[in-house]
């Protein structure tokens, strides 16, 4: 089988607060850059997954962010061709 590559991005809601991005949008005033409106910290995965067609490593790709990659109370994801 052909080897696809799928990027899944995992944010929080954006109705949970944000401890680490407040940390950094605090700290980017000390470095001498303006202070930012917001910042928001997720995590970007990228899997290399063996399946026949594109579709079908969407597919699974999805199915892993919501059982594995990700918590479906607080945090929302997507799925792409990477």
């Amino acid at each position: 089988m052909p080897v696809h590559q799928v990027v899944v991005d995992v944010m929080l809601k954006p109705e949970i607060l944000d401890p680490q991005g407040q940390a950094v949008a605090n700290a980017i005033p000390t470095l001498g850059a303006a202070a930012p409106v917001a910042v928001r910290i997720g995590r970007h995965v990228q899997l290399a997954l063996d399946a026949v067609d594109e579709a079908a490593a969407l597919a699974q790709a999805t199915h892993l962010a919501q059982v594995l990659l990700s918590n479906p109370v607080i945090e929302n994801f997507t799925v792409r061709a990477g």
